[in-house]
Protein backbone atom coordinates (compact mmCIF):
# COMPACT_ATOMS: atom_id res chain seq x y z
CA UNK A 1 0.00 0.00 0.00
CA UNK A 2 3.06 2.20 1.16
CA UNK A 3 4.72 1.94 -2.46
CA UNK A 4 1.10 2.84 -4.16
CA UNK A 5 0.54 5.79 -2.30
CA UNK A 6 4.20 6.92 -2.68
CA UNK A 7 3.96 6.05 -6.67
CA UNK A 8 0.49 7.85 -6.61
CA UNK A 9 1.80 11.39 -4.89
CA UNK A 10 4.96 11.26 -6.73
CA UNK A 11 2.72 10.71 -10.09
CA UNK A 12 0.59 13.79 -8.95
CA UNK A 13 3.08 16.08 -8.16
CA UNK A 14 4.84 15.21 -11.93
CA UNK A 15 1.62 15.86 -13.30
CA UNK A 16 1.22 19.00 -12.03
CA UNK A 17 5.30 19.96 -12.84
CA UNK A 18 5.43 19.10 -15.97
CA UNK A 19 1.85 20.38 -16.96
CA UNK A 20 3.52 24.01 -15.95
CA UNK A 21 5.09 23.30 -19.59
CA UNK A 22 8.82 22.85 -18.43
CA UNK A 23 11.04 20.13 -20.42
CA UNK A 24 10.94 17.01 -18.87
CA UNK A 25 14.56 17.11 -18.21
CA UNK A 26 16.74 20.13 -17.09
CA UNK A 27 17.67 21.56 -20.54
CA UNK A 28 17.27 24.68 -22.74
CA UNK A 29 16.58 25.68 -26.24
CA UNK A 30 17.45 29.20 -27.55
CA UNK A 31 16.77 30.10 -31.43
CA UNK A 32 19.61 33.63 -32.09
CA UNK A 33 19.31 35.75 -34.90
CA UNK A 34 22.76 38.01 -35.65
CA UNK A 35 23.21 40.61 -37.84
CA UNK A 36 26.91 39.42 -38.80
CA UNK A 37 28.93 36.19 -40.78
CA UNK A 38 28.31 33.16 -38.99
CA UNK A 39 31.81 32.81 -39.58
CA UNK A 40 32.72 35.69 -37.01
CA UNK A 41 29.78 34.61 -34.47
CA UNK A 42 31.37 31.29 -34.14
CA UNK A 43 35.06 32.35 -34.23
CA UNK A 44 33.46 34.61 -31.26
CA UNK A 45 31.87 31.77 -29.45
CA UNK A 46 35.33 29.81 -29.56
CA UNK A 47 37.20 32.65 -28.25
CA UNK A 48 35.00 33.22 -25.24
CA UNK A 49 34.99 29.53 -24.55
CA UNK A 50 38.70 29.27 -24.40
CA UNK A 51 38.87 32.70 -22.28
CA UNK A 52 36.50 31.09 -19.74
CA UNK A 53 38.33 28.07 -19.42
CA UNK A 54 39.51 26.64 -15.72
CA UNK A 55 38.37 27.89 -12.90
CA UNK A 56 39.85 31.02 -12.84
CA UNK A 57 36.81 33.14 -13.31
CA UNK A 58 34.43 31.24 -11.60
CA UNK A 59 32.58 33.33 -8.89
CA UNK A 60 33.22 33.68 -5.09
CA UNK A 61 31.07 34.64 -2.18
CA UNK A 62 30.39 37.34 -1.24
CA UNK A 63 28.23 40.16 1.06
CA UNK A 64 25.80 39.92 -2.10
CA UNK A 65 26.01 36.29 -2.90
CA UNK A 66 26.54 34.51 0.65
CA UNK A 67 26.88 30.90 -0.48
CA UNK A 68 27.67 29.08 -3.99
CA UNK A 69 26.96 29.31 -6.88
CA UNK A 70 28.20 33.25 -7.51
CA UNK A 71 28.98 33.33 -11.49
CA UNK A 72 29.83 30.37 -13.61
CA UNK A 73 31.21 31.91 -16.44
CA UNK A 74 34.18 29.51 -15.95
CA UNK A 75 34.68 26.10 -16.71
CA UNK A 76 34.05 25.89 -20.39
CA UNK A 77 35.72 23.68 -22.46
CA UNK A 78 34.99 23.09 -26.58
CA UNK A 79 34.15 19.22 -27.41
CA UNK A 80 34.51 19.63 -30.68
CA UNK A 81 33.90 21.81 -34.03
CA UNK A 82 32.33 21.29 -37.41
CA UNK A 83 31.05 17.38 -36.38
CA UNK A 84 30.10 15.68 -39.28
CA UNK A 85 29.92 18.78 -41.50
CA UNK A 86 27.28 20.57 -39.10
CA UNK A 87 28.76 23.70 -38.82
CA UNK A 88 28.54 23.49 -34.91
CA UNK A 89 30.51 23.98 -32.26
CA UNK A 90 30.00 21.30 -29.16
CA UNK A 91 31.20 22.14 -25.55
CA UNK A 92 30.81 21.90 -22.39
CA UNK A 93 30.16 23.44 -18.91
CA UNK A 94 30.99 22.05 -15.65
CA UNK A 95 29.37 23.87 -12.77
CA UNK A 96 31.89 25.16 -9.57
CA UNK A 97 30.18 23.82 -6.57
CA UNK A 98 29.37 20.63 -7.67
CA UNK A 99 31.23 20.44 -11.06
CA UNK A 100 27.81 18.78 -12.89
CA UNK A 101 28.38 18.26 -16.27
CA UNK A 102 25.88 20.20 -18.74
CA UNK A 103 26.35 19.49 -22.93
CA UNK A 104 26.05 22.56 -24.91
CA UNK A 105 25.56 22.41 -29.23
CA UNK A 106 26.11 25.44 -31.62
CA UNK A 107 24.15 25.18 -34.72
CA UNK A 108 24.61 27.74 -37.43
CA UNK A 109 23.18 28.20 -40.46
CA UNK A 110 23.28 32.20 -42.74
CA UNK A 111 19.58 33.52 -44.22
CA UNK A 112 18.97 36.61 -45.43
CA UNK A 113 21.92 38.41 -44.54
CA UNK A 114 22.08 37.25 -40.95
CA UNK A 115 23.86 34.37 -38.92
CA UNK A 116 21.12 31.98 -37.11
CA UNK A 117 22.01 30.51 -34.16
CA UNK A 118 20.34 27.13 -32.56
CA UNK A 119 21.53 26.56 -29.16
CA UNK A 120 21.14 23.75 -26.57
CA UNK A 121 22.30 22.81 -23.15
CA UNK A 122 20.96 19.89 -21.49
CA UNK A 123 22.04 18.35 -18.15
CA UNK A 124 24.50 14.61 -18.31
CA UNK A 125 22.80 14.52 -15.01
CA UNK A 126 19.47 11.92 -15.45
CA UNK A 127 17.63 12.76 -12.83
CA UNK A 128 18.10 16.59 -13.10
CA UNK A 129 14.44 18.47 -13.66
CA UNK A 130 14.71 21.98 -12.27
CA UNK A 131 17.74 23.67 -12.46
CA UNK A 132 16.91 27.19 -11.84
CA UNK A 133 17.73 28.24 -14.90
CA UNK A 134 21.29 26.77 -14.96
CA UNK A 135 21.17 25.55 -18.86
CA UNK A 136 19.53 28.89 -20.05
CA UNK A 137 22.45 30.80 -18.43
CA UNK A 138 25.04 28.74 -19.94
CA UNK A 139 24.15 29.21 -23.47
CA UNK A 140 23.03 33.04 -22.30
CA UNK A 141 26.49 33.87 -20.32
CA UNK A 142 28.88 33.00 -23.65
CA UNK A 143 26.73 35.35 -25.65
CA UNK A 144 26.83 38.38 -23.33
CA UNK A 145 30.71 37.64 -22.61
CA UNK A 146 31.36 37.95 -26.22
CA UNK A 147 29.20 41.62 -26.07
CA UNK A 148 25.83 40.33 -28.54
CA UNK A 149 23.22 42.34 -26.35
CA UNK A 150 19.37 42.96 -27.07
CA UNK A 151 20.91 45.48 -29.33
CA UNK A 152 22.51 43.20 -32.42
CA UNK A 153 21.30 39.95 -31.15
CA UNK A 154 17.13 38.52 -31.44
CA UNK A 155 16.36 35.66 -29.09
CA UNK A 156 13.97 33.49 -29.12
CA UNK A 157 13.29 31.07 -25.82
CA UNK A 158 10.38 30.00 -23.73
CA UNK A 159 9.66 28.22 -20.62
CA UNK A 160 8.60 24.74 -22.71
CA UNK A 161 11.62 24.40 -23.90
CA UNK A 162 14.11 26.40 -21.42
CA UNK A 163 13.83 24.80 -17.94
CA UNK A 164 13.17 27.55 -15.53
CA UNK A 165 13.96 30.46 -17.96
CA UNK A 166 11.06 33.18 -16.19
CA UNK A 167 12.91 32.67 -12.79
CA UNK A 168 16.92 32.48 -14.56
CA UNK A 169 18.96 34.81 -12.54
CA UNK A 170 22.86 34.64 -14.67
CA UNK A 171 24.69 36.58 -12.59
CA UNK A 172 24.44 33.52 -10.46
CA UNK A 173 23.80 30.42 -12.72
Amino acid sequence: MFKFLLSFALFSQGSAFFGSGYPWHASCKIEWEIAESCTQVKQNLLDQIQAWEGDGNCGSVSDTCPGLPCGQNCLYEVVSTDLDNCNCVVAIHKTPAKRYIDDLTFTFSYMDGKCHVDAFSTSRTWYAVLDMGTNYCNLRNLMDGIGYTSANLVETTSDSVCTQYTSRDCARF
